[in-house]
């Protein structure tokens, strides 16, 4: 994506699950472009430091669309639903479970289920139990949502490894925090830290593409 280059005066280690006073929230990742992958990287890259497994829904167009995730590092519950209003049926009664250390709903478009009184369920169930939830929103407009953060993600093209410039580093996102009840908005370029489990975020800037010392940073970052 062009436009958008880090800031390497400020690198920031950020989980965005967690409230202030611990509990869990509902997030949401709406992918900047169709069947564009960065959302569902983005919210595994939260996942992958959990030791209980996750719960990972999706209904019947978004699996034809998308495919399935992959995982290595966590075990995960997989849900294949027909309709968008099962997927979120599934969802409440997965955040009523504590053996999950998170739910994960994937949605195509903007279903009529998913009005703000079913956010607003999903919200509330989360923060009472204690389990985030996310819901990934594929090819969808943002609506009216009760979600305490919201995100619009895109990929960004991998860095060279420094071992071999032909081959694909570790994956980058353009991610764009457009509401949140309890930050600020921004954009950032973000990477996964395999050794950390964490996510790396890199204020974004308006003014250009990556250049060559930003790149050198975010390939240390995302190695």
């Amino acid at each position: 994506m062009t436009g958008f280059r880090p800031r390497i005066s400020a690198r920031e280690p950020f989980a965005p699950v967690p409230l202030p006073d611990g509990r869990a929230r509902l997030a949401e990742a709406f992918s900047a472009q169709p069947c564009d992958g960065a959302s569902t990287g983005f919210v595994l890259a939260h996942l992958r430091s959990a030791s209980q497994p996750f719960l990972w829904i999706t209904d019947r167009l978004t699996l034809i669309e998308t495919g399935e995730p992959y995982t290595l590092s966590t075990p995960f519950i997989r849900a294949r639903l027909a309709k968008p209003a099962d997927v979120l049926i599934a969802a409440e009664e997965g955040l009523r479970c504590g053996a999950l250390s998170a739910v994960v709903a994937e949605l195509w478009g903007n279903p009529k289920p998913l009005d703000f009184t079913a956010s607003k369920r999903l919200a509330m169930r989360a923060e009472t139990a204690g389990i985030p939830c996310w819901l990934i929103r594929h090819d969808a407009t943002p609506d009216l949502s009760a979600a305490r953060e919201r995100w619009r993600l895109q990929s960004l093209p991998s860095l060279p490894l420094p071992d071999d410039a032909k081959a694909p580093g570790g994956p980058l996102w353009h991610a764009e925090l457009f509401r949140s009840r309890e930050r600020r908005p921004g954009h950032w370029v973000a990477s996964y830290d395999h050794a950390a489990h964490r996510l790396d975020l890199v204020p974004a800037l308006s003014d250009g593409a990556l250049d060559k010392t930003a790149a050198t940073t975010a390939q240390r970052v995302a190695s």
